[in-house]
């Protein structure tokens, strides 16, 4: 029997939605999955352990990476470089397991591009009015800062439909539910479930709702 090839999955939304704590909640609901560990040239925080969070690399060694064509993806974010490599990905789904990319919209859409088979996730916010309140309980961001998050927002919901799929983070544990649903479906190859949930899903249905919500409010 062959080995099945392994599903690149990414996850990407609005800072604050709760991408982070989503795929957390993910991997350790769905042990056929495992997160990508990104590259990134920002400084490592006290919490955080090179290799498990992220790779930790000067902008030098990120440079050189690019030049090599090593990463599937990357972007700046924040005025410091984040990147997927190839060999993050191939080491999984080489050996049949999915691969979780928690990454940025830009990210996305390279993704797309030079990966067509992959499946992109894009999690709503349930409106921009929670969002900004998320940002600003976490209490790490300036009102400047918070204001340029909710306006870079704005444009990444406006990319939505190159996604094959859009969720709304309005409560966590349906939230989650719903995406392990989806990668159940594509993962079990049956094209009547993967359709029915891409319409349940549909990116282009899930952004009318949330703009026509917004203009109700």
């Amino acid at each position: 029997m062959s080995r099945r090839t392994g599903i690149t999955w990414v996850l990407a939304a609005p800072s604050g939605t709760g991408k982070t704590t989503l795929c957390r909640e993910i991997l350790e609901r769905d042990t056929g999955i495992a997160l990508s560990v990104s590259h990134t040239t920002r400084k490592k925080r006290p919490e955080e352990d090179d290799g498990r969070h992220y790779h930790f690399v000067d902008t030098e060694e990120f440079e050189r990476m690019i030049r090599e064509d090593a990463f599937l993806e990357h972007a700046e974010y924040n005025d410091h470089q984040y990147g997927t490599s190839w060999a993050a990905i191939d080491a999984g789904v080489s050996k049949g397991r999915d691969m979780l990319l928690e990454i940025e919209v830009e990210g996305a859409r390279q993704v797309r591009a030079r990966l067509p088979d992959a499946r992109l996730i894009f999690v709503l916010p349930p409106s921009m009015r929670v969002l900004e309140d998320r940002l600003k309980g976490r209490g790490t961001d300036s009102e400047r800062a918070i204001r340029r998050r909710i306006d870079a927002a704005a444009r990444e919901i406006d990319e939505i439909t190159r996604f094959d799929y859009a969720v709304t983070n309005s409560d966590l544990d349906a939230c989650v539910a719903d995406i392990l649903a989806i990668i159940a479906a594509e993962r079990s190859g049956n094209r009547e479930r993967i359709e029915a949930l891409r319409e349940k899903f549909s990116p282009a249905a899930a952004e009318e709702g949330f703009r026509a919500a917004a203009e109700s409010a």
